[in-house]
């Protein structure tokens, strides 16, 4: 104190020395202080960030290890809903269209039930509303109303932000009721990140999955074509091929890979290899159809270069197998050619018709002649035996010209080839051909029997001349075999030389013949094929694996419940009563004076009266005045004035009495025509007919209307 009272102005100086000290060492310990806290707040900013640094790259290590759409979304909703302690999270992705609803592909919390659900794009909630926002739309809960979120769900506080990636919003990642109830600009900062990093992948995973789905399709599509595809590099070897390619090489498709696809399907031919040669230079050559002897099939193939690729470089090769396509347009075209030539045929037979009747009726006219001398008999039997041979050819003709069998009415196919067999047996011994008969038991046929018949003539006969072209020492056999798995088959083999190569598409064409002038007219088979084609049926040529040739038809079985149909009104009598012949009065209706003479010369010598007419018109003038026992009309002959009416179906619905007195003559062979007879219910006789047939239909009207 003394100190203090000796020297007042030093303590003073050193009290205020103290105190500004004293002030100088507070504001160093509160600015120290301060430091400590933002250094603290720093430390703790810098963790968050590091977590979130941390958080983000566990979560990518996770997105990247998978392209799975599915799995991607799943984790991106559960890591949000991790990062800013949320109680809900949702993730729903936009359709391809404007207007498609979101999907709700993954949800978590309190937002799980939305999971696998769709929102409408004009919902008023803010998942829906949020894809059409550029930035992240924050909704704090401000009063007692929630947040709406999507349809009847709501949330006290939500975050949405749109999902964008390559300039197209391809979502919305959408946020509920975070900690503490309110978002922090931290978490928005982190839900913008998340939600960018996101939406990459999640763009990225649809891409991999449209070309994922794209990449099956198209190998769906590949081994699901029926003509075969391949990829081959320049040596031709393939590198990728479809399972038709395989198929059709009879190899599994992994041997197919690496081979030589001209080796692999020509052999040896080099066909193929100009082919690839030009589509290398991109030119776009013809296709190739050609006979493959290693796979024994017809294949057409094309190539084309793969886009962008260069000379050297990969083409596109397609295979097809065009074997049956090209039998189908074979007997396509043989079928026109049948029907174009069966037109003609059609034309020329019915026009030799009466200058065949003629000269067959008037040499059989002369031949009754009791005063003829030896040498002229024999000439006459000469004109009368080459005129019914070139009748039967006309016959055959027509038989080949005609659209459909006479008759429809169950047939014994079996009963045909015994009774056809039994007729050539003894031919056939002198021939020193064996037959084996295999016959199945067989359900009926629909058709002509007398057609059917000549079917089975024609094939056994064909074989016996083949089998005749044979040297003795070798074994000559005909195998004759039917069976039946829902049609009926019949089946004639020979042991014969075969047919060869060249002539094979030709053996059903018309006139077509290998046999020497004289010995054969190729209508054989022509007229067989016809027949077949006119019973539903087709005709087949097989090569036995032991040689010979084979022809093979199938039928349709007949109805269990067909009828058999009344025979054609020609048949009324069986046989022409015997007795003595009155005078009778016939009307003939034929444009052909040869017919006419032929007519009036028959029914002349048996005393009868024979009136001519020229023309439809006179004949039916003729016909209504009555009087007539017998009117012979020709078939062709047409209603006067009627275009498309048959004289006798106007004279008949004239004159309907008539019917019992009527006789058409007749050479078209056409189904109308026939229909028509037959509806009428008229006696006919068929051009070229002989004296017998002609008189012993007159003879069966008389005798119908003398027991009426």
């Amino acid at each position: 104190m003394d100190l203090v009272r000796q020297h007042p102005l030093l303590f003073a100086a050193l009290a205020a020395l103290a105190l500004g000290l004293t002030g100088v060492s507070w504001r160093l310990w509160d600015r120290l202080r301060r430091s400590e806290r933002e250094r603290r707040r720093g430390a703790e900013e810098l963790n968050r960030r590091l977590s979130e640094l941390f958080s983000l790259q566990e979560l990518s290590y996770v997105l990247s290890d998978s392209l799975e759409l599915d799995r991607i979304v799943e984790q991106v909703a559960r890591y949000a809903t991790r990062f800013l302690d949320a109680q809900g999270a949702l993730l729903a992705l936009v359709g391809d269209a404007p207007d498609d609803p979101l999907r709700v592909v993954a949800a978590e919390g309190t937002l799980s039930g939305l999971r696998g659900t769709t929102i409408p794009r004009d919902d008023r909630g803010l998942a829906a509303r949020s894809t059409a926002r550029e930035h992240l739309e924050l909704v704090r809960n401000s009063g007692p109303e929630p947040t709406a979120i999507a349809g009847t769900v709501q949330a006290a506080a939500a975050a949405a932000v749109p999902l964008r990636a390559h300039g197209a919003v391809v979502g919305t990642l959408l946020i509920t009721d975070p900690r503490e109830g309110v978002f922090a600009p931290e978490d928005i900062r982190l839900l913008s990140t998340l939600a960018t990093h996101a939406a990459v992948v999640i763009a990225n995973a649809r891409l991999f999955e449209m070309v994922r789905r794209a990449k099956e399709q198209w190998e769906t599509a590949f081994d699901a074509l029926s003509e075969g595809i391949a990829v081959v590099d320049e040596q031709g070897c393939v590198r990728r091929a479809n399972r038709s390619l395989a198929a059709l090489l009879r190899t599994p498709l992994p041997d197919v890979v690496g081979a030589h696809l001209c080796h692999a399907l020509l052999g040896r031919s080099h066909a193929l290899l100009e082919l690839l040669d030009a589509a290398r230079r991109g030119e776009r050559p013809a296709p190739l159809v050609t006979r493959s002897e290693t796979l024994q099939r017809t294949v057409r193939v094309d190539a084309a270069r793969i886009p962008g690729a260069t000379s050297a470089q990969s083409l596109v090769v397609l295979v097809e197998d065009v074997t049956d396509q090209q039998a189908l347009e074979t007997q396509l075209i043989q079928s026109e050619k049948l029907a174009a030539v069966g037109q003609l045929v059609s034309g020329v037979a019915h026009e030799l018709n009466n200058p065949l009747t003629s000269i067959a009726g008037l040499s059989e006219f002369l031949l009754e002649q009791k005063e003829l001398g030896k040498k002229d008999r024999g000439h006459l039997q000469v004109i009368q035996e080459q005129a019914q041979r070139a009748g039967r050819i006309v016959r055959n003709l027509l038989t080949f010209a005609r659209k459909g069998p006479v008759e429809r009415a169950p047939v014994d196919l079996n009963d045909v080839v015994k009774r056809t067999l039994q007729l050539m047996s003894y031919d056939l011994k002198l021939k020193d051909i064996t037959v084996n008969r295999d016959l199945a038991v067989l359900p009926a046929v629909l058709g002509d029997r007398h057609s059917l018949q000549q079917v089975v003539l024609n094939l056994v006969t064909n074989a016996a001349q083949a089998l005749a072209e044979l040297p003795p020492v070798r074994s000559r056999r005909i195998a004759v075999s039917t069976w039946f798995d829902g049609r009926v088959h019949l089946r004639v083999a020979d042991s014969g030389p075969g047919i060869p190569d060249d002539v094979v598409h030709s053996v059903f064409t018309p006139f077509f013949t290998t046999k020497e002038p004289g010995k054969g007219t190729g209508l054989g088979l022509s007229i067989t094929y016809s027949i077949v084609e006119s019973h539903d049926g087709q005709i087949t040529i097989e090569r036995p694996s032991g040689g010979g040739a084979a022809f093979r038809i199938d039928l349709p079985p007949a109805p269990a419940d067909t009828p058999r149909p009344a025979r054609a009104a020609q048949a009324a009598g069986s046989t022409a009563p015997a007795g003595p012949s009155e005078k009778r009065t016939i009307l003939l209706l034929d444009a052909d004076p040869a017919v006419q003479r032929m007519v009036k010369a028959l029914f002349a010598r048996d005393g009868h009266d024979v009136e001519v007419a020229g023309d439809p018109q006179h004949a039916l003038d003729l016909a209504q005045r009555g009087g007539f026992d017998l009117i012979l009309a020709d078939a062709r002959a047409s209603a006067p004035g009627k275009r498309g009416t048959l004289f006798v179906e106007d004279l008949l619905q004239r004159v309907p009495a008539l019917r019992d007195r009527l006789i058409v003559a007749t050479g078209d062979v056409r189904p109308a025509t026939e229909e028509t007879l037959a509806r009428l219910g008229v006696r006919y006789v068929r051009k070229p007919f002989n004296l017998r047939d002609l008189r012993d239909a007159a003879a069966r009207l008389w005798a119908a209307g003398a027991l009426s």
